[in-house]
């Protein structure tokens, strides 16, 4: 079982394939990777599933993926999220992820962008601040 990267160093790791790319997907990963940025100051880069670039705040925001004709970004939550802009345009039948293929030559909607990765960590931030349920106490007044 492969350990996860310790946080640190995931950035390191994001840079390095941006860096391997070399071509129209590493820049738009890089350009992705700014925008998340921009839209949260405190997100944090992990590193998962073999090589995976993840943004989380409070649970995972979205993932990083290239491929040969795209680069996806994979809401984890997205069903739950409004997309008043039409961002998500792949896995749109799941009951959870929602994603968005960006090929090359597209252009990023930045602003609308900015505000689903404030959604997704507003939801993620909303399910953790959800009192935890009472127990019912064992103890017996007499």
């Amino acid at each position: 079982m492969k350990r996860p990267v310790p946080v640190e160093s995931a950035s390191a790791f994001i840079d390095e394939k941006i860096k391997e790319l070399g071509d129209w997907r590493g820049k738009t990963l890089a350009k992705v990777r700014e925008i998340i940025h921009q839209a949260d100051p405190d997100i944090v880069e992990e590193w998962k599933w073999m090589g995976t670039p993840v943004w989380s705040h409070g649970g995972i925001v979205c993932t990083g993926e290239t491929y040969k004709i795209v680069v996806k970004m994979t809401f984890a939550k997205g069903a739950a999220l409004k997309d008043p802009s039409g961002l998500f345009n792949s896995s749109l039948d799941g009951n959870a992820r929602r994603a968005i293929d960006i090929h090359e030559g597209d252009k990023v909607d930045e602003a609308a962008l900015q505000d689903l990765i404030r959604a997704a960590v507003a939801l993620n931030l909303k399910g953790k601040s959800k009192p935890k349920p009472r127990r019912a106490s064992s103890k017996r007044a007499d």
